[in-house]
């Protein structure tokens, strides 16, 4: 088979390409309308709030949320650093006690770690085999002096959608915060904050195919109101909870793809369950593979598929000329050591290693699917008959 110039792109759980609509409606910002939002004595700078306000709406209304509650940060990791230890900060008063998964994105992982350095405890639940979080599970872990849980909306590795509205309505009766990083999720799925009963909710635009460097943190202010402590001091902009100019032109990107998102949400579903499973059904003319996270209850466009009797790194070389993917989260790539999600499902560290994760997009067809399926199984094939 002929190297193509460029791969077959299934990395979407990485990262989205920036549709051109997206481009369009950013680029005026950038030199027409340069105006800080917070500037609000000229034309300029009321065109930058007029603009921003509009995607804070779009956003509030794309998970049944109010305008006011949407506070701006710079992507995912950003919203859940604050979330995590701005909570942590600000009812420390009321106890030091945070719940989360095992299978957690490193950016509440990692959080929740420094918090243990500083005095918090912090319970790691671990998953079912299919990825999700038993309920009961939740419940017992949850003490009198629990201030968070925090368990992610859909898994970046291996797509499973964790029930939110049982695990929001149990914080809730325990009167327990719930945060959930949403970052692979908005836009997607359907969500709604209030039905879920979700607290504070982490978005990022570079997951749906709208620019790098943007995101936000939904902060519930009724019912209750939540206090978030600034991890960011300075000009005191979104409600003093995140401090920093503004960058209109990412933040229009954002609102902009996420009405995308949500205008085409349905359809393209769909559209992406249809070629996920195909993709699957592809890869088992192969025996001894494996679907990571439970069959249905998952995003549409993502597959994470184990392959016993090859070496992973060996299996990942082998695809990389035709087809860009990974083995897990991008950005736990350059760690030689197996998925942490993956381990946590009780995979060993060799069938972990062994692993594709498959991101179909709003720009894969069936020919790219089809394509890619025939390289991983040739592939898969050659190693096995090198044993």
């Amino acid at each position: 088979m002929t190297i193509p110039s460029r791969p077959i792109y299934l990395d979407c759980q990485a990262t989205t390409p920036v549709d051109h609509r997206v481009v369009e409606a950013m680029l005026p910002y950038f030199s027409d309308c340069p105006g800080n939002p917070s500037s609000n004595t000229h034309l300029y700078g009321w065109e930058a709030k007029s603009a921003v306000d509009l995607a804070r709406e779009t956003l509030a209304g794309a998970i049944g949320a109010a305008p006011r509650e949407i506070v701006f940060t710079s992507g995912a990791t950003e919203a859940n650093n604050l979330a995590i230890k701005g909570v942590a900060e600000a009812y420390m008063t009321k106890g030091r006690h945070l719940i989360t998964m095992q299978t957690e994105h490193n950016a509440v992982l990692e959080p929740c770690k420094y918090l243990e350095k500083l005095g918090f405890e912090v319970t790691y639940l671990p998953p079912q085999t299919d990825g999700l979080l038993a309920v009961k599970v939740l419940k017992a872990a949850i003490r009198p002096d629990t201030i968070l849980v925090s368990v992610m909306a859909a898994n970046n590795e291996i797509g499973v959608l964790q029930p939110l509205a049982d695990i929001g309505q149990l914080c809730h009766q325990h009167q327990v915060l719930f945060h959930t990083d949403a970052a692979q999720a908005v836009g997607k799925i359907p969500l709604d904050v209030e039905a879920m009963h979700i607290d504070l909710l982490s978005i990022t635009g570079h997951k749906l195919y709208g620019p790098k460097g943007i995101g936000a943190l939904y902060v519930r202010n009724r019912h209750p109101y939540v206090q978030v402590a600034p991890q960011l001091h300075g000009g005191g902009q979104e409600r003093n909870i995140r401090s920093g100019t503004l960058p209109t032109a990412q933040i229009v990107g954002l609102g902009t793809a996420i009405a995308l998102g949500i205008a085409e949400q349905v359809a393209e579903a769909e559209r992406l369950k249809q070629l996920r499973n195909h993709l699957w059904q592809q890869l088992q003319v192969l025996d001894n593979i494996y679907l990571n996270g439970h069959p249905q209850q998952r995003l549409p466009g993502c597959l994470s598929v184990s392959f016993a009797g090859v070496d992973g790194a060996a299996l990942l070389l082998g695809v990389q000329p035709y087809v860009a993917l990974s083995s897990g989260s991008a950005c736990a790539s350059s760690k030689p050591s197996p998925s942490h999600v993956l381990t946590a499902l009780g995979h060993s560290p060799k069938l972990a290693q062994a692993t594709l994760r498959f991101g179909l997009g709003r720009f894969t067809s069936l020919d790219d699917v089809e394509r890619a399926a025939r390289q991983v199984v040739g592939t898969v094939q050659r190693l096995r008959s090198q044993k």
